[in-house]
């Protein structure tokens, strides 16, 4: 396992016996019962003191070693580890460009634990959250579940499902949540209600509603969103209906189900909806809580978004590895100066630089985003089917969930932002941005109707909160904050007082030259936004920013197939592309504007199918394959090529990842445009730039190639490919699986044989490098200790 999640502790390390434990245990849970019956939420400290003095570890060097840096002979980086004849130098497996990889080599490798003291919370929430949230110990803050609100979460939200309506639109204007029978004002849900036999069963978008003829022979049916379809409602089994279907005379054919009605909300399984399943929350819940359609209602003792962080009433056994194991600094006073207020606990742990502090951000941010979704597949990497298994979704987007939820449950997580080298703001703008305008209270008409406007206002949101209520922003003017910008144009639309920070996007769009929205979405535009909110920034700056990888489902058949190391002898195809080509070809985007025209300009010179005037391209070879036409194949057909195209869409596009994954050279045609690690590792080792204007030449320069470049491109995808994958979160969600129902499923199984760094493990890298290199950190005198020799903190201290 990527993470040993089962050993609470490291008994054999510790002076005291099981038997010496569990009496203990037993005599702590016998007091705390009376205690909590007095006190609710006040731990009986002095009992934890009596087992803290009775297991003391015996190997306290081994365990918590100290916090001095070791001093060492001064050496020179680029002596000791020389760039090759690409300016590349190799560590873990891959090639970086020649500074950043001579000071991991150097540091990176070396690097020891150190003491950092974390800090459990304690504080009280009003009222326990009323039942309808859970209580941030940290800051003695309600997060309220969706449609609760007020500081103990005891006012009650109407969030309706239609707007006004009138004659001509008895239930409004359109939107997704638009219901003609029961809506549940808490989620701008609708559902069959009340006088129905299953009153919980969804009645979602155009299932309530009449359908009019097709306008023309063998045209779509036109949904008349002002008629309620009455029939949904029907107990006659010879009509199509809905809400009084019974499930079994359902499946044995003694009942109808209207066609356009479904299982859309998460949470609910089988053809009728009648399986209750697993909803996606973050971590889902780490076993501290219960799902509740997307937010974890945690057990008393645990909060977070994904409930794995302990308060001071928790129980240690419980707690996460990344807290373990731990010195406990138990007080003698369980409240602070005598007013009643339970104080933090200090828990000293042995880690790994650089740390992260992972803000616990209001929901509105992330767990209200999932917990309203109208479409269960919408911003999620997974869904669960009706055993409880994971079932991977395609949504190219899932690498912001992937990468939070890594971060939460990562060793290198930090709840003490004193000792915090980043601090990370988890917005999950994919939500946001499938969500815009699907339910009146996220109306986008403030934001001319534009998605990048209405996200931009949540990520301003977020800034406001953090700087109104930690300390951490100003230090160091945002500059080691971490924002995550998942959709189409990265953080193009981040707003003006967020720039310092470090960007985390799939689209490096430096602006020399794409200096505009390149989307051929209108909703996505960000040109509009007025500079007073938005800044002039460009949307990707090399110098702090990173591009990801995007997430790719995670295959068992891929990687048994085992096409990323397939020969260059294997490797037919010269070139290959499969893909929309715009409105030349059947089916392709009507707009010129569409991958800013360049593959359209691909198609112009080398198409291999015919365009809608029957013409292929100018260049065309048998050897180059440039098609619309979706392939059977096509995994395959990128493991039998040799350079594989990499284009723009609407943004950025999935087809780096796509070549990679399958050990094909990428060919990148997008000028000023950074694709994934661009900025970090050395390209020319494994990947061909040309310029946009040298499309026509695409072919002449891959013939260029002698076949032991090629070999040597192709040998590095092959040392690369597993870091544009998320091993570490699927291995989680392997764990979980594995813990809930006992299950250990094919692709848990393929993914635990890879050992090389994954997606996760190369931001750590990055990371730690810019802890020690990035510019602004020179002017930083902290006072802390890195575990790192004195020549690689030359640029720190």
């Amino acid at each position: 396992m990527a993470r040993d999640l089962l050993d609470l502790f490291s008994m054999n390390k510790w002076r005291c016996s099981w038997s010496l434990v569990a009496t203990i245990a037993s005599v702590v849970a016998l007091v705390s019962v009376v205690h909590l019956f007095l006190f609710p939420l006040a731990p009986a400290f002095n009992y934890f003191k009596i087992a803290q003095d009775s297991c003391i570890p015996t190997n306290a060097s081994a365990e918590f070693p100290s916090n001095r840096d070791q001093e060492m002979p001064a050496v020179d980086f680029k002596r000791q580890f020389l760039a090759d004849l690409h300016g590349a130098v190799v560590y873990q497996g891959a090639p970086w460009k020649a500074e950043i990889g001579q000071w991991l080599a150097g540091c990176d490798h070396v690097i020891k634990e150190v003491n950092i003291t974390e800090i459990i919370g304690s504080n009280n929430c009003k009222n326990d959250c009323s039942g309808q949230g859970v209580c941030n110990r940290e800051l003695g803050q309600c997060r309220c579940f969706h449609g609760y609100s007020g500081d103990g979460c005891s006012d009650k939200l109407q969030l309706d499902c239609n707007y006004l309506g009138s004659s001509d639109q008895p239930f409004g204007r359109w939107v997704v949540s638009i219901c003609p029978a029961n809506c549940d004002k808490t989620r701008a849900m609708c559902f069959c209600g009340e006088g129905t036999k299953y009153p919980n069963r969804p009645l979602a978008e155009s299932c309530g509603f009449q359908f009019n003829p097709p306008s023309e022979p063998d045209g779509p049916k036109i949904v008349n969103w002002t008629k309620i379809d009455q029939d949904v409602f029907t107990t006659n089994g010879s009509i199509p209906g809905w809400c009084n279907v019974d499930p079994a005379e359902a499946y044995a054919g003694k009942a109808k189900i209207k066609e356009e009605c479904d299982c859309k909300y998460d949470g609910l399984g089988g053809r009728l909806c009648e399986v209750p399943v697993e909803s996606v929350c973050i971590n889902q819940c780490s076993g501290h809580g219960h799902c509740r359609g997307g937010f974890c209602q945690c057990d008393n003792g645990w909060y977070g978004v994904d409930c794995s962080t302990p308060s001071v009433i928790s129980s240690i056994r419980e707690w996460p590895s990344w807290l373990r194991p731990a010195q406990i600094d138990i007080p003698d006073d369980t409240y602070a100066n005598g007013n009643g207020k339970m104080i933090n606990l200090n828990a000293v742990v042995a880690k790994k630089r650089p740390l992260i502090y992972v803000y616990d951000l209001p929901p509105e941010f992330n767990s209200l985003l999932l917990e309203g979704r109208h479409f269960k597949l919408e911003c999620v990497n997974r869904i669960y089917d009706g055993h409880n298994a994971t079932l991977w979704t395609d949504q190219l987007y899932g690498a912001q969930i992937a990468l939070y939820e890594s971060l939460l449950a990562s060793p290198h997580r930090t709840l003490n932002g004193e000792e915090a080298d980043f601090f990370f703001v988890p917005v999950l703008d994919s939500c946001v941005i499938t969500r815009a305008d699907d339910a009146p209270h996220l109306s986008m008409q403030e934001h001319m109707g534009l998605r990048s406007s209405l996200t931009l206002e949540y990520y301003k949101n977020a800034y406001n909160h953090i700087v109104q209520q930690y300390p951490y922003w100003n230090r160091s003017s945002g500059r080691d904050h971490i924002w995550f910008f998942s959709w189409d144009e990265g953080a193009c639309y981040a707003p003006k007082e967020i720039w310092n920070s470090m960007m985390l996007v799939h689209w490096g769009n430096t602006n020399t030259k794409h200096n505009h929205s390149t989307t051929a979405y209108w909703a996505d535009n960000w040109d509009k936004i007025p500079a007073d909110e938005r800044g002039i920034h460009p949307c990707f700056d090399p110098d702090k920013d990173l591009v990801l990888p995007a997430w790719k489902v995670p295959d068992a058949n891929m990687l048994t197939s085992k096409f990323w190391a397939w020969s260059h002898e294997k490797r037919k195809t010269l070139f290959y592309f499969n893909g929309n080509l715009g409105p030349a070809y059947p089916n392709g985007r009507p707009e010129d504007s569409y991958s800013m025209g360049i593959r359209q300009k691909l198609a112009e010179e080398f198409g291999s199918s015919p365009n809608k005037d029957g013409k292929l391209g100018k260049q065309h070879a048998k050897d180059v394959i440039v098609t619309p036409v979706r392939s059977d194949n096509y995994h395959m057909d990128l493991a039998s090529s040799i350079f594989c195209g990499v284009f723009p869409g609407d943004g950025w596009s999935g087809r780096m990842e796509d070549s990679i994954l399958q050990g094909c050279v990428p060919v990148v045609i997008q000028d000023g445009i950074f694709l994934p690690y661009e900025n970090v590792l050395n390209y020319d080792s494994f990947a061909v730039r040309i310029p946009e204007e040298e499309i026509p030449n695409l072919i002449k320069i891959l013939r260029g190639f002698n076949e032991t470049e090629i070999k040597f491109k192709l040998a590095n995808v092959q040392k690369i490919w597993q870091r544009f994958l998320y091993r570490d979160s699927v291995l989680l969600e392997a764990e979980r699986q594995k813990t809930a129902i006992g299950h250990v499923d094919d692709w848990a199984v393929e993914f635990l044989k890879l050992t090389e760094d994954d997606a996760f493990a190369t931001v750590i890298q990055v990371l730690h490098y810019k802890l020690h290199n990035d510019p602004w950190r020179k002017q930083v005198r902290p006072n802390k200790k890195f575990g790192l020799p004195e020549q690689c903190l030359v640029s720190t201290n």
